[in-house]
């Protein structure tokens, strides 16, 4: 009895110590495990370069010390923070507009001695103002702050479209959205978005989208009107995934991705690769890691203790999930190309770090939440 008791303590004291450190243990573990599940899949996806594993795994290391330095604040800090955040995003991209560097068509990056993508700062920027806006509300809110709220939203994810970035634009859109959503809406107000959405899509088409989007769209309905071309990466990705099984090839055995058949392979069509050389196994596996992270983030929501924390924790967890449930959709083919990764899974740089960053801030929420209620 007394070795079984030791060993509790020990764990007990562990976790503490954790505990103290602002780490949530749970969501540590899954996201460990998430990004060992990576290196294993860029080692083999990036024609087995030691080089490319490396920098992923120095990008982790970037991304959990940006998560530890997040979760050591308090909520209440992040709240502070949220206006000036959204501002200095807003300024940023506006910068993007007039002195961005283009690259492949796209006018995304703005060089201020350090290169970046001024879309990612949004990505938290948004949520965090949205759960700012509400903070003091009584809720549901009512027809102006609804109006006022989604004014916040609309403002950058035009100013992103206009890059253009339509899959980041929506991304963002839907991170601010769910905010707005959670403070309790009133369905009439969710009704009337859908129909206006309906009158605005084809005006989208026509007016909005660029020609490159608008073949996306072609080709996700129909990937073999271009074979060779523009449907070439889905075609691909679905004869990798098929081609697995329910087993798969095993590790360094995919033929699609190995004789480099697949088009970003270590990237956003990674999960092709995961899902040629583990099979159905694999994928279920790596699915089983991620609803892990995404209950544990929903839990930690639900126990924020004021409307701010919940909010905000809410948002960043669901926006977790859209960015898994669209890479996998669209190499799938049951979505169309936008040019998303697979979180914690591509090989990636300021995407990894504004995930981490997320996670830290979910970490703040649980941990404080605890030190405060004892």
């Amino acid at each position: 009895m007394s070795l079984l008791g030791s060993s509790a303590n020990s764990h007990k004291e562990r976790y503490s110590l954790l505990w103290r450190w602002h780490i949530d243990a749970p969501l540590l573990l899954g996201i460990l495990l998430l990004m060992a599940f990576s290196l294993l899949a860029v080692y083999s996806a990036g024609g087995e370069s030691l080089a490319l594993v490396k920098r992923q795994a120095v990008r982790f290391g970037a991304g959990l010390v940006v998560m530890f330095v997040l979760a050591q604040f308090e909520p209440r800090t992040f709240r502070q923070w949220a206006p000036a955040l959204y501002l200095v995003g807003i300024i940023f991209l506006l910068g993007v507009l007039f002195f961005g560097e283009s690259s492949k068509g796209a006018q995304r990056w703005i060089d201020i001695g350090i290169r970046f993508q001024p879309s990612e700062i949004m990505k938290l920027a948004v949520p965090l103002m949205l759960a700012w806006y509400f903070a003091d509300k009584a809720l549901p809110p009512n027809f102006m702050q609804t109006v006022g709220s989604l004014v916040l939203v609309i403002t950058p994810v035009v100013l992103i479209m206009l890059q253009p970035d339509l899959g980041t634009s929506l991304l963002i859109a839907a991170s601010g959205l769910f905010v707005v959503f959670f403070a309790g809406i009133r369905w009439r107000y969710i009704v009337g978005a859908l129909l206006l959405a309906a009158v605005l899509i084809p005006l989208m088409w026509y007016f909005v989208m660029h020609d490159y989007q608008k073949g996306r769209v072609l080709t996700f309905l129909n990937p073999e009107r271009d074979p060779l071309g523009a449907g070439y990466h889905i075609i691909q990705s679905q004869i990798a995934i098929g081609s697995g099984g329910i087993y798969g090839k095993g590790w360094l055995n995919g033929t699609q991705s190995q004789l480099e058949f697949l088009p970003e392979r270590h990237t956003d069509f990674i999960f092709a690769v995961i899902g040629e050389e583990f099979g159905l196994v694999g994928i279920v596996l790596l699915l089983a890691l991620y609803a892990f992270v995404i209950v544990r983030g929903v839990y930690i929501s639900l126990q924020g203790q004021e409307t701010f924390s919940r909010l905000l924790g809410a948002s960043l967890i669901l926006t977790f999930f859209i960015y898994i449930f669209v890479n996998i959709g669209m190499v799938s083919g049951l979505l169309p190309v936008v040019g998303l990764p697979l979180p914690l899974i591509s090989y990636g740089g300021t995407s990894i770090v504004t995930l981490m960053a997320a996670f830290g801030i979910l970490m703040s929420i649980q941990t404080h939440r605890r030190l405060h209620s004892t």
